[in-house]
């Protein structure tokens, strides 16, 4: 196994350009085209991880936050993340980081949390804007298929839980090879017409120029007539946090006490509770503040989150609880949802969950 069978796969899930522009997901140290046997899995990466990875012959840190966010200048060991990032050079050991776009991602980190709450209907809270495109391509009927899987294939067509989805207008297309031309059909200096189909799919940005590449590839004219615009909708199934409901409504104080439960916080902060019962849930793992007025807007019940600050928490103004269970806390079944999508795709490559808890935050 190389080590970017591992995380080209992971990208196509969770792409690269989905990340947030102050994120540093990626391969931060290693060789991609190195191989690796065994992949340790960590919320962090931090010295004590590096040295897990070493004990157990992990080549491969996968983890959720990147040890390195700003450049380096210098790498002397003289904190945290210069000591990791030597120490993991030294023994030959990678490290990847999967961050703010499996937080975008629909079957990511989120979507875990919401299935260890129990919620039902799960959906993005804040859907990411102008990240779709519409390509549009016009293919002799006789290659209609060919070129549609090729477009399929290369990740267009998806539509929230159905996958394949184009639409296809039939029509005439005329076009007259000049010189030193090589036609598909016709002939040098006669105008022809050709019976067309228009063949048009959704495609999002970071798989679009992949998309084009394909269509081209599958395509038997020498030059191909196509357009792609971007499309001002939001996507509905990329962005950030959630919104799930309940089976049934639930007490307030008996809902977080599961939430305590589920997520093993040692306290939760969080705002007056109003007496209600508890039926839509909003939730970001992480530090999701920025998602309150969207939480607002969509008139849940409670927002879950991590990283609350004391003035912020007025903002809820008697409209909504805000429940703060620790950025930690929220996000530390990642490892457990990685561990899940790469044994399912590679069941006989080793990954092992780290045994270290990381969080930095401890209570008294």
């Amino acid at each position: 196994m190389l080590i970017k069978n591992i995380t080209n796969y992971l990208e196509s899930l969770a792409p690269i350009s989905s990340q947030e522009a102050y994120d540093n997901s990626g391969l931060i140290v290693g060789n991609s085209d190195a191989e690796v046997t065994k992949a340790l899995i960590s919320l962090d990466c931090i010295e004590s991880t590096v040295n897990e990875a070493v004990k157990h012959g992990c080549e491969l840190i996968i983890a959720h936050h990147p040890i390195v966010f700003k450049g380096l200048k210098k790498i002397n060991g003289n904190d945290y993340v210069e000591r990791t990032v030597i120490k993991a050079i030294k023994n030959d050991i990678a490290i990847y980081a999967i961050h703010t776009n499996l937080d975008n991602y629909r079957f990511g980190v989120n979507a875990e949390i919401g299935k260890r709450l129990g919620l039902e209907n799960l959906r993005i809270l804040a859907p990411k804007s102008q990240v779709l495109n519409k390509l549009v391509c016009f293919v002799p009927t006789s290659h209609l298929e060919e070129v549609r899987q090729a477009l399929f294939d290369a990740g267009a067509g998806n539509i929230g839980n159905y996958s394949s989805c184009s639409f296809t207008t039939e029509g005439v297309g005329t076009f007259q090879p000049l010189e030193g031309s090589n036609p598909f059909s016709g002939s040098i200096g006669e105008r022809s017409n050709e019976k067309e189909s228009k063949l048009e799919v959704i495609v999002p940005t970071h798989f679009l120029e992949n998309t084009i590449n394909a269509m081209k590839k599958a395509h038997p004219y020498e030059q191909v007539a196509y357009e792609a615009y971007a499309l001002l909708v939001d996507n509905e199934f990329e962005g950030a946090g959630m919104i799930g409901e309940l089976a049934t409504d639930v007490d307030e104080t008996e809902f977080l006490h599961s939430v305590k439960e589920a997520f093993s916080c040692q306290v939760i902060r969080h705002t007056k509770l109003s007496g209600k019962k508890i039926k839509t849930v909003a939730f970001c793992g992480g530090s999701g503040s920025f998602l309150l007025p969207n939480a607002r807007r969509a008139k849940v019940d409670i927002f879950i989150t991590g990283d609350y600050k004391y003035h912020e928490f007025f903002d809820a103004e008697d409209q909504i609880i805000i429940a703060d269970i620790g950025h930690y806390e929220s996000e530390q079944f990642t490892s457990h949802l990685l561990r899940d999508i790469l044994t399912k795709k590679f069941p006989k490559f080793a990954v092992q969950l780290t045994r270290i808890n990381t969080n930095p935050i401890k209570y008294f």
